[in-house]
């Protein structure tokens, strides 16, 4: 058994169910803004009603998110010491930022948003539903700029130290901001802000699609799916820009990631895109593949003759990363993109046409396209990371010299065997399993319970997300026509 492999299995576990929620967490959190801040304006009871439906289901996914983030902390110590030893002082003034500015900001206020409906005032409950929301946002930023200064390291000096007649080297901060505006990470977090708020609007579209389809609350559903289609036509619209945007960034500093990416074993002058294939290591071609002619020099070079640089010419500087599951993640991450965009402002004439909602099929396929928000998420993930390996810590490469960067293979704690990661695998699958279909058994509670009724169900005009606003019990309204 390899302890690197399993190393690397057992992080990307936990990461990956992790990962989950934070993205449903900050998505959810400014629908919950957006509700509580109609409600102070308008008065209406809708908006009110539908803002504590969706705090419930945004409480129990910020919940899993805290308890699953814990875990990786801890692996950082045990099964990646020389990684940690060798970014302590980068990671460290982040995620200290991140406790300091996010985590506590949220956690801090988090009861009040859960707990403080009947005990404090309409406008303090907003405040602390901004604090939640705020925080969130906060703590993704301090996360994605660790991850980004990976990418692209800035900002610091490599040092050596001795302790107990062992020489090692540790990146040490020389200029905070300049970490902080690390060359990836205003990228990576447009793209994964963008991201997260995509998951958000296709979850309230899939359940309310689920109501509309089943006869249930027509009235809130109805309000939640205009509100959600319009969030995430606009956002995946504004994704596709930003995912171009953040691939400009990869072909300036992690050439060798884009040759992955793309199935790009030989330089070539206009390189051609690939819609779909399998990238063969042997043969060094892309098999079974749809290209697109000099699109990828276009693409990169806005020409479509001009070169591109191919892993022939970067490996023996970068090293080779895995083509195939970096090639495979980032074209289903871009698929379904893609799709998003098609079915989005397919949706939008359907409504403009007024035949939306009683068109059964699309809205069947909205209530199993948040399992493809979540997918491209955690592709989107796979890419980044796997196109980057041999490396941990990205290298810089000046005329064929390599600088800093630390590999994968060196990161890892001498002290751990292949037997105890293992070990912590199987313990970590299983209750990683029984969390999983403990957060399904409650989340399908909650959407089966709905929103709560509201008094008055007068038509209000609409805002920008009518997100989950209003509510009709039919099921009792029918109860009611029959009883007279």
């Amino acid at each position: 058994m390899d302890v690197l492999l399993l190393s690397r299995l057992q992080f990307a576990l936990t990461i990956m169910f992790h990962y989950l929620f934070p993205p449903l967490t900050i998505g959810l959190g400014v629908v919950l803004v957006y509700l509580e801040g109609q409600h102070l304006r308008t008065g209406d009871p809708r908006y009110h009603a539908a803002a504590k439906f969706w705090t419930r289901i945004f409480g129990l996914n910020f919940a899993l998110g805290v308890v699953t983030g814990i875990v990786m902390e801890f692996e950082f110590g045990t099964n990646w010491a020389v990684y940690s030893r060798y970014v302590g002082d980068v990671f460290g003034s982040a995620l200290a930022a991140e406790g300091i500015f996010a985590f506590f900001l949220e956690s801090g206020f988090l009861s009040i948003l859960l707990f403080g409906w009947d005990r404090v005032g309409p406008k303090m409950h907003f405040f602390a539903t901004l604090m939640v929301c705020v925080g969130g946002i906060f703590s993704s930023v301090w996360i994605v700029v660790a991850n980004s200064w990976q990418q692209t390291p800035a900002g610091f000096v490599l040092r050596e130290h001795e302790v107990n007649g062992i020489i090692f080297e540790r990146a040490e901060i020389t200029d905070f901001w300049t970490m902080v505006f690390n060359p990836s990470s205003m990228q990576r977090l447009t793209h994964v802000l963008i991201g997260a708020v995509i998951l958000g609007a296709f979850f309230v579209m899939s359940i309310s699609a689920w109501y509309l389809l089943k006869g249930r609350h027509r009235d809130f559903a109805e309000r939640s799916f205009r509100g959600g289609l319009l969030l995430g036509t606009v956002a995946s619209l504004a994704q596709l820009a930003a995912g171009h945007w953040q691939a400009d960034n990869v072909a300036e500093y992690q050439p060798a990631k884009l040759a992955a990416f793309e199935g790009l074993y030989e330089t070539k002058a206009g390189a051609e895109a690939y819609v779909f294939g399998w990238p063969d290591d042997e043969s060094r071609t892309v098999k079974f593949g749809l290209p697109v002619p000099k699109l990828l020099s276009l693409l990169v070079h806005q020409d479509p003759d001009a070169t591109v640089v191919g892993l022939d010419d970067l490996e023996e500087s970068y090293g080779k990363p895995p083509v195939w599951l970096s090639f495979q993640a980032y074209h289903l991450m871009v698929a379904i993109g893609m799709t998003f965009i098609g079915s989005t402002l397919f949706a939008c004439v359907l409504l403009w046409r007024g035949t939306l909602f009683e068109t059964r099929w699309l809205l069947w396929f909205f209530v199993g396209a948040v399992v493809l928000a979540f997918t491209a998420n955690e592709a989107g993930w796979v890419a980044a990371e796997v196109g980057r390996q041999p490396w941990i810590v990205y290298p810089t490469v000046v005329n064929g010299e390599v600088t800093g960067g630390l590999r994968t293979s060196d990161g890892l704690s001498e002290a751990v065997t292949a037997e105890q990661v293992l070990g912590s695998i199987i313990m970590f699958g299983l209750v990683y399993g029984l969390l999983f279909v403990l957060w399904i058994f409650l989340l399908n509670h909650k959407i089966q319970a709905g929103p709560e009724p509201v008094a008055d169900q007068s038509q209000g005009h609409g805002g920008v997300i009518e997100a989950a606003t209003g509510r009709v019990d039919h099921h009792r309204s029918l109860t009611d026509v029959k009883r007279t």
